[in-house]
């Protein structure tokens, strides 16, 4: 109850005062570590992601670099090329993508990481929804998330195969591409999505500049980067922020006159913010309070119900952790409340992974602070709040919508 109380006071004071949250958040990890648990420095700092930390570096590092030597600019006049004119279609594009990359096997952090920095550029140059853009990206990463072949949904399947349930690969693809689908639609619509057609790219000659523009040496040496940014995280299965840091790094010894500033670019505050929250989980983490939250709702009886109660666990802890995990920890937990009722296993199963993913969207999570950090030309504490909005909605709907399409029927 202290973990959670602190937790608790730390929104508080973030809302109230300028402070960031992520400051508040290794402060409460040190008092609670060694006031409560006893834990030594050493411990406590078990929980901070080093990961997640070395990919924001990287990627918004090497993405500050192709905005400084224009790369960024002509990938967004590409597009639009690609898409003649028409603005609207940029975050499907973006959905398509980010789905077929998981689909086939790319991590969803490792997706939007890859796409973020570039939607995030195209809602900017053309006045589209920044917000909007972010959170299709990351929709569209989670919808392919659970094929067969991708991370998630291997982890999945291979933990059922360990149980007496079955459910079958299909049903669960299936299920969190339409779910997420149908949230980007709705995302789409409710963010201004039908209200600009189309981008005005001939407007005092940009047109003829859009033709007229030529690759520099520099773009192209970028361009190679990005790709091979790409390879190597696709393919080879390389650290993306570790990739990222060594293209950025060899990009500005071939510019270091223009790109003596580019290290401005990385999201400080971000970092700090999420490396903070994620420090401080790994606290209740060792606290037992996440276990205890879920062990507690599986105990409860009234199947329906507690199937309910679960998928809302999920989704408020793995607003603030790692969705990975937190799924690790809560298909062993479902599997004795399948095993005695005629709940439907692989509706449930669907309905744990989607509650699970889709409030990914938290700047406390990996893809919610690559939208954050990515964010361009924007007020970043009010899109900060924009995104936390977003979420809580998330949060609040997601589960219910979640439990009603893919519980609820097998009881009827």
């Amino acid at each position: 109850m202290i973990s959670i109380g602190a937790l608790g006071v730390m929104f508080v004071v973030a809302t109230v005062l300028p402070i960031n949250i992520g400051i508040l958040a290794f402060i409460g990890a040190f008092v609670v570590g060694t006031a409560s648990l006893g834990l030594s420095e050493d411990e406590i700092f078990e929980g901070f992601p080093v990961s997640l930390f070395v990919t924001i570096v990287g990627v918004t590092y090497l993405f500050s670099v192709a905005q400084r030597n224009g790369t960024i600019d002509l990938l967004v006049r590409a597009g639009i090329k690609l898409v003649r004119g028409k603005a609207a279609l940029i975050p499907w594009v973006l959905f398509a993508v980010a789905a077929v990359l998981t689909a086939f096997g790319t991590f969803t952090p490792a997706a939007v990481a890859l796409l973020a920095p570039v939607g995030m550029n195209f809602a900017h140059r053309f006045g589209i929804s920044q917000l909007m853009v972010g959170m299709m990206v990351i929709s569209g990463a989670h919808a392919g998330a659970f094929s067969p072949i991708a991370v998630s949904g291997a982890l999945v399947l291979g933990m059922v195969d360990q149980t007496p349930l079955e459910v079958a690969p299909s049903a669960l693809f299936l299920a969190s591409f339409g779910f997420n689908f149908l949230l980007s639609l709705l995302t789409f619509f409710l963010l201004g999505g039908f209200g600009r057609k189309r981008a005005q790219v001939a407007e005092g000659g940009e047109a003829e500049q859009l033709d007229a523009a030529r690759l520099t040496w520099r773009q192209a040496l970028t361009l190679v980067a990005l790709a091979g940014l790409v390879v190597g995280a696709l393919v080879f299965h390389l650290e993306i922020g570790f990739l990222a840091l060594l293209a950025a790094t060899a990009l500005t010894l071939v510019d270091v006159k223009n790109q003596a500033k580019a290290v401005d670019g990385i999201s400080w505050s971000t970092i700090l913010l999420v490396a903070g929250m994620v420090t401080y989980v790994g606290i209740l983490e060792k606290a037992g309070t996440i276990e205890a939250v879920s062990q507690g709702a599986a105990g409860m009886g009234a199947p329906l119900f507690v199937a309910l109660l679960l998928c809302f666990v999920v989704a408020v802890v793995s607003a603030f952790a790692s969705s990975t995990a937190i799924l690790t920890a809560i298909i062993p937990i479902a599997v004795p409340l399948l095993l005695a009722s005629h709940l439907s296993a692989a509706g449930l199963v669907a309905a744990l992974a989607i509650s699970t993913t889709i409030v990914d969207t938290s700047p406390f999570s990996t893809n919610g602070a690559l939208v954050l950090s990515n964010a361009r030309g924007v007020d970043r504490d009010r899109f900060y709040k924009q995104i936390i909005g977003y979420t809580a909605g998330i949060v609040g709907a997601g589960p219910v919508l979640a439990w009603c399409f893919l519980v609820l029927p097998s009881a009827v």
